[in-house]
């Protein structure tokens, strides 16, 4: 078992519909992606998303954003331990703040996905512009190659451009079924 990483919805319960599972392998993010999102902070060099961010001249910086929003689990863990009822309100003020700082988000973030796909199927080589690791734990060769082909089966196996066609797909689904917040969710 591993670390996965999740687009979850103001409207989730709303949006996952038996038609949603029929197709979920349309919109899973991989472990990889799930990898790549958690490269700030592991990597001694700059993080490869980073990196594309500046190949593609595309501020990348508000996907980051999206793993910043609280879980229902982390509020009710950080309040149960918290020390007294001031440092309770503080920790709510927060995750408050935090919710609202993505409030509204996913026409921005289905515009930013969008030219990073158009952008990226333009680039034949991304991996040979990436900076090497000694760290590769995300078999960069493999997941950064072939940007326009569905390398895997939906989750295992999937390539960068395949997550973020997925991605894409997820949001547009998510619009459809009047979605307005989307936010990344580990597990």
């Amino acid at each position: 078992m591993g670390l996965d990483i999740n687009l979850r919805v103001n409207n989730y319960s709303e949006i996952i519909t038996a038609e949603y599972f029929e197709n979920s392998n349309l919109y899973s993010l991989s472990r990889e992606f799930c990898n790549l999102m958690s490269r700030p902070g592991i990597v001694k060099h700059k993080p490869e998303f980073d990196q594309i961010g500046k190949i593609t001249n595309i501020d990348i910086s508000h996907l980051y954003k999206m793993t910043e929003y609280p879980s229902e689990e982390e509020e009710i863990d950080m309040i149960e331990f918290a020390e007294n009822e001031e440092e309770k309100e503080r920790l709510k003020s927060d995750f408050e703040k935090r919710k609202q700082d993505l409030n509204g988000n996913i026409n921005h973030i289905e515009i930013l996905v969008e030219k990073l796909i158009n952008r990226l199927e333009k680039i034949d080589n991304l991996y040979e512009r990436l900076i090497k690791t000694d760290f590769d734990s995300m078999n960069s060769k493999y997941y950064f190659s072939d940007f326009t082909k569905d390398k895997g089966d939906g989750y295992i196996g999937n390539n960068f451009g395949q997550d973020l066609r997925n991605f894409k797909r997820f949001i547009d689904y998510a619009i459809e079924r009047n979605s307005k917040t989307v936010w990344f969710e580990y597990e």
